[in-house]
């Protein structure tokens, strides 16, 4: 099953039917999907639902792990998966969060777990993150958790009626073991 981790400030748990009006409603806040490369806005009704029923079969087909960020007190706050690749031992770390929580080093939480899941339980070797080049808050969680930008595939996607720059970061086992050893 789909385990729970924990840090001081967040706790990340499988999704339930339950978080579907709550990810309808943060994730399809303009703000957010601006900043995403695949969070539509207007966000369709059955959407959500629809996206939580499929996390157990990717996680059981070891493709994708996919959390709710929540509170220590349980109060749900946004998404962030790992999507991996057994074969090249990598994975690609996924996230949004709600308006409300942004800056306030909840994604950087999150994210860090995700990291120490991806290296001490996956033992991947490779994670790697993406973001559209304007959302340098997505960026700079990158960075926090010891990533380093990699480089930048220039109008690489179509969003927001427009091309779009990524901005590509990445992280070794190695790197983390080091920061990990400070």
């Amino acid at each position: 099953m789909i385990p729970t981790l924990t840090s001081d400030l967040v706790c990340l748990t499988p999704f339930a039917m339950r978080d579907a009006l709550l990810v309808q409603r943060y994730a399809g806040d303009a703000a957010v999907a601006r900043t995403t490369q695949n969070v539509p806005h207007p966000y369709p009704d059955g959407i959500a639902e629809k996206w939580i029923a499929s996390h157990l079969t990717q996680f059981l087909q070891r493709t994708n792990v996919v959390f709710a960020i929540r509170s220590i007190e349980g109060e749900f706050h946004g998404a962030v998966n790992l999507q991996w690749n057994e074969r090249d031992h990598m994975g690609e770390l996924g996230y949004w969060i709600g308006v409300p929580f942004w800056n306030k080093g909840i994604c950087t939480a999150a994210a860090r777990l995700i990291i120490a899941y991806a290296f001490d339980e996956l033992n991947l070797n490779k994670m790697y993150a993406r973001h559209l080049r304007g959302n340098v808050g997505s960026g700079r969680v990158m960075e926090k958790i010891g990533m380093k930008q990699e480089g930048i595939q220039r109008q690489h996607t179509w969003t927001n009626g427009a091309f779009q720059d990524i901005v590509e970061y990445g992280i070794l086992k190695s790197d983390y073991l080091a920061l990990k050893g400070r």
